[in-house]
């Protein structure tokens, strides 16, 4: 088959649903994703089979195995997909507006920094539609593996060639207590005389909880005394509550430090620090409105680093009212 009658046969939706059903693995996860009946998604790549002259899937029981001609067809279809949002944008440009989606996955420690600089960004680009998922270490791990989100913003990034990542602020986790503690007035408290003690603890999973178990092995302390508690909020809350004592980001007890209602405990080893990242898979090329981001974060990096180092208080006004345009109107 020529060229010309390719161009001639393909569209944009058969590449769509395909796209959709080589990324989902599944025709069902893709009919759902992209709103449409599984027969349609089915009826879709049988056209988009033929045009081509080649199978692309094929089931093997309930498993659906990607074809070769799957492989270079996605590789295609990502460099068209690329090139035609890059022409949105270009045209955006031209408008004097910018035009797009940015899909985002983070840590729920990072839920203290994310929403600053997206209010900064959406300052900047308020036509661009954002999604902003907050998930745990694990979550975002498996997110990252599917590339299902244009960027992932997480600490502790695994050690993978195919990861891009770029450092955007150190989180800093550090003991708390409630005021009052025992172990405030203890001379020179150790990791050991807070293991003592019952220890509240997110989920398995949680980038914290692996921080502070990585430095508890490799101190040799046992944390015998665990309370396991499913949000950053609940343990802190467990804290005030004098429930146990904990490790927590520097930046998720920042107020209740400022308030005295809870207490830094300093001990040899601490603060724990990895510093937050933006990370996405090699193979995802950014969109343009992802490298608009990207960018957009390096340059405020020095403010917001100032922001959060600072005691706490407002940020400064971007001039922006929450309130979208049809509100405006």
């Amino acid at each position: 088959m020529t060229t010309p009658k390719l161009l001639n046969r393909l569209t944009f939706r058969q590449l769509q649903v395909f796209r959709a059903v080589y990324e989902r693995q599944s025709y069902s996860r893709a009919a759902e994703t992209l709103g449409l009946t599984q027969p349609a998604v089915s009826a879709q790549i049988r056209q988009l089979e033929q045009a081509l002259g080649q199978p692309l899937f094929k089931y093997a029981g309930r498993t659906l195995h990607m074809l070769p001609a799957a492989d270079a067809l996605a590789n295609s279809a990502q460099s068209i997909f690329e090139q035609v949002s890059r022409l949105q944008m270009s045209l955006s440009d031209l408008a004097g507006t910018i035009h797009g989606e940015l899909n985002l996955a983070a840590v729920s420690t990072a839920q203290y920094v994310v929403p600053h600089l997206l209010a900064r960004f959406r300052a900047h680009y308020p036509n661009v539609q954002i999604r902003l998922q907050v998930c745990n270490r694990a979550q975002a791990l498996a997110r990252l593996t599917e590339q299902r989100d244009d960027l992932v913003i997480m600490a502790r990034v695994p050690e993978d060639d195919d990861l891009v990542f770029m450092p955007i602020l150190d989180n800093e986790m550090i003991p708390v207590v409630w005021p009052g503690h025992p172990l405030l007035k203890t001379r020179h408290p150790s990791l050991e005389d807070l293991a003592r003690h019952y220890v509240l603890m997110r989920e398995s999973g949680s980038g914290v909880r692996g921080a502070l178990e990585e430095h508890a092995a490799a101190e040799d302390v046992d944390l015998p005394h665990i309370i396991e508690m499913g949000t950053n909020e609940a343990v802190k809350q467990g804290v005030m509550a004098q429930l146990g004592v904990a490790v927590l980001p520097r930046l998720a007890v920042r107020l209740e430090l400022e308030a005295g209602l809870l207490e830094h405990l300093p001990l040899p080893g601490f603060p724990l620090r990895h510093s937050w990242c933006t990370v996405y898979h090699r193979e995802r090329f950014p969109t343009p409105v992802t490298e608009l981001f990207l960018r957009f974060v390096r340059d405020h990096l020095d403010e917001l680093h100032a922001h959060f180092t600072a005691a706490p208080s407002p940020l400064p006004s971007h001039g922006v009212a929450c309130l979208p345009d049809t509100a405006r109107s």
